[in-house]
């Protein structure tokens, strides 16, 4: 199997790295001067267990062929657009398996390239490029879930998940890999909003006399909306995520913190804008999402 991995940040980085070490075939489609550094420098891997460095192959998007089986879209939410301006030279031919954030981008690709071609995956990992331009694992976190969204994609669904399981981090093959991807979001949004509104780390928003509270009752309004769309979270799912949001001492915080903090865009419209355009269709209330959703427009300086 050719796969093409569009981006080498925190999760194209990473699992096509270890994907590498384990034998596969993996391309890497960059930007020029991200090229050239990974080129000279190698593609560098830091996780809490030590560093690595691979030399993998790239691309730049006008020396692209249609000879990949899989496109792996690793980007931000808010770079897809781009990303599939990038890949227009390959992308006639493969599968496409999208690691992002939310649900909307399943729709924007199933209109581009048909649902038939558009798999399912969701990537949990806490990762960041370095100023040195390594990628920069910062907690033991690191699995990918993948299944079909379709019976003909089975066949290459398992084969990928072949491929992961021959490596070091965790992967899962999902039947409702939709249905995992509501899970994550629900999680996600509640994650991002609690942190990026208060500004810490779920341990400090604990240790308040009302933090567990109020990140139950934003979760709970995501469940809501989940459910609304045919997609409920499991009462086991729901009893993990809640643990999570809620443990004390916890150092845990959103990608969404970490790109406010410093300056950076965020997916603030992908996270909790879509959620909430859910919610509205359905006429659920949340206040409290859409308080996050607020702050992070105006932090954001984006006309809503």
């Amino acid at each position: 199997m050719k796969i093409l991995i569009v981006g080498a940040g925190g999760i194209g980085g990473f699992f096509g790295a270890k994907l590498q070490q384990s034998g596969a075939d993996i391309t890497y489609l960059l930007r020029q001067q991200r090229q050239q550094l990974i080129q000279d420098q190698g593609l560098v891997i830091e996780t809490p267990r030590g560093s690595f460095t691979i030399h993998p192959k790239t691309v730049l998007a006008d020396q692209l062929e249609p000879t990949y089986d899989l496109i792996i879209l690793a980007c931000k939410a808010f770079d897809l657009g781009d990303s599939l301006k990038s890949i227009a030279k390959a992308s006639s031919k493969g599968m496409i398996l999208p690691f992002l954030n939310g649900f909307t981008h399943l729709e924007a690709l199933d209109r581009q390239f048909g649902k038939e071609r558009v798999m399912g995956g969701v990537a949990h990992i806490a990762a960041t490029i370095s100023e040195s331009g390594s990628v920069k694992q910062l907690t033991e976190l690191g699995s990918l879930t993948i299944g079909p969204r379709i019976p003909n994609q089975v066949a290459l669904s398992q084969e990928f998940f072949s491929l992961c399981k021959k490596t070091d981090f965790d992967s899962f093959y999902h039947e409702n890999i939709e249905q995992a991807l509501w899970d994550k979001w629900v999680f996600l949004a509640t994650l991002a909003g609690m942190t990026t509104i208060c500004r810490g780390s779920v341990g400090e928003i604990a240790a308040t006399p009302y933090g567990k509270d109020l990140s139950k009752r934003m979760f709970a309004e995501c469940c809501a909306i989940a459910s609304s769309e045919s997609r409920p979270i499991a009462e086991k799912t729901q009893l993990g995520s809640q643990e999570i949001l809620t443990k004390e001492g916890s150092p845990f915080t959103a990608s969404m913190l970490r790109d406010l903090l410093a300056g950076k865009k965020n997916e603030h419209q992908h996270i909790l804008g879509d959620l909430i355009a859910f919610a509205s269709k359905q006429s659920i209330d949340c206040p409290l999402l859409k308080i996050a959703f607020t702050h992070m427009a105006v932090e954001s300086k984006v006309e809503v």
